[in-house]
């Protein structure tokens, strides 16, 4: 397939000689972000918008990629590909679109995977602990690079929107609007706990060794393949595990029992689909995704708190966000409910922002919002049309 009719991606990489500070006290110096950018920044550099990215997503946010030949490479399709393009709700003939990598991912940006410049040696488990305030005050470098002053909007999923809300508080005269998606304010002590059984599987992993697991040649993938297991199980509603798996049988299980006993009565063989449909995202994931860029990240999204430095009071923490919001949520999404979008509705309303809210009566849960609803995908379309090309 030619590329000729698609929009195409092409990484880049900025290097960043000086260093940032962290909020833990410690910095991060001579450090490199992968991004990636669709569309045309107009004269006056108001028409930027900033994606945010997720737990295990990256800087390619759209189109896709080619060889040297030009012809579009299979299954390269960025992970919001659906949401951002020509004519898409983001549309890229109107907005300059730019996706970054954040700090101690594993996907081009510095993280544990690279050389510490002042060791000179794989950073490992010394990479600094990073939040999401981190990654928002080294995006606002990147954009200074570009000499983007403001956002026409910053939006993001999940982990993504949480950044996004991060942006109107820390660099609130920066952003007009903000689209949060499928997020929250904090995480509650469930999904806390969730991150946590799954940090557990990595780190009691006999090839993590204690994260510097590089300097003996090997891979926690057993850890990995639990936690991602783990998570693919949160981001699924009840309802979708029923309709795609069921209780069914896998066929070779089916084939070999005998008649009025369906089951060979293992501890170990797959048995039902669900199993092995688990079994299968774990096994990929822990192909391309680094053990310690999900300790990472699972902390960024535990510590993330903004009322806590309020005494726990959002709508005092929310009082210096100017940008105007739009806030999206899915009922079967139960890691982060509707309910914990409404929380940042109210708190802004307490504020008398000007917001927006969709509450999508959508059955995939957390993952709806990577998906291609037409409700989602129209509220979007509508908001960026109306509001923020106005």
């Amino acid at each position: 397939m030619s590329a000729a009719s698609v929009l195409v991606a092409t990484p880049q990489s900025m290097h960043f000689a000086e260093a940032l500070p962290l909020r833990s006290g410690a910095s991060i110096r001579a450090y490199d972000l992968s991004y990636e950018t669709y569309g045309e920044l107009n004269a006056d550099k108001s028409n930027a918008v900033l994606i945010c990215h997720a737990l295990n997503a990256s800087h390619h946010v759209a189109g896709v990629y080619v060889d040297e030949r030009g012809e579009v490479i299979p299954k390269s399709e960025g992970w919001w590909d659906s949401m951002i393009g020509p004519d898409k709700p983001v549309d890229t003939k109107r907005f300059f679109v730019i996706g970054v990598n954040n700090l101690g991912s594993c996907f081009g940006s510095t993280g544990p995977m690279q050389i510490n410049p002042d060791t000179n040696e794989i950073y490992g488990a010394d990479f600094p602990v990073v939040t999401v305030q981190d990654w928002v005050s080294a995006q606002a470098r990147l954009l200074d690079a570009l000499g983007i002053q403001t956002l026409a909007a910053v939006m993001g999923g999940s982990l993504g929107g949480m950044q996004a809300l991060a942006w109107t508080l820390q660099y609130p005269e920066r952003v007009r609007h903000a689209v949060v998606v499928a997020s929250a304010p904090n995480l509650t002590a469930e999904n806390i706990a969730f991150n946590e059984v799954a940090r557990r599987a990595i780190v009691t992993d006999p090839d993590f060794h204690g994260g510097h697991f590089y300097q003996h040649g090997v891979l926690p993938k057993r850890g990995l393949r639990i936690a991602r297991m783990i998570g693919h199980i949160t981001y699924l509603s009840d309802d979708v595990m029923n309709e795609k798996f069921g209780r069914q049988l896998r066929r070779a299980v089916t084939e070999t029992a005998t008649e009025g006993a369906p089951f060979r009565y293992t501890t170990q063989d797959i048995e039902f689909e669900i199993e092995s449909y688990l079994r299968y995202q774990g096994d990929k994931f822990s192909e391309y995704f680094d053990a310690n860029t999900y300790l990472l990240i699972t902390r960024a999204l535990d510590y993330f708190d903004p009322a806590s430095a309020f005494g726990g009071n959002l709508s005092r923490a929310l009082a210096q966000a100017t940008a105007k919001f739009l806030l999206v949520s899915f009922t079967t999404d139960w890691r982060f409910s509707p309910a914990r979008s409404r929380e940042i509705v109210k708190a802004l309303l307490d504020n008398q922002r000007d917001v927006s809210y969709a509450e999508i009566d959508a059955p995939h849960g957390h993952d709806a919002f990577l998906l291609d609803d037409d409700r989602y995908m129209g509220v979007v379309r509508s908001y960026f049309q109306s509001k923020v090309a106005a």
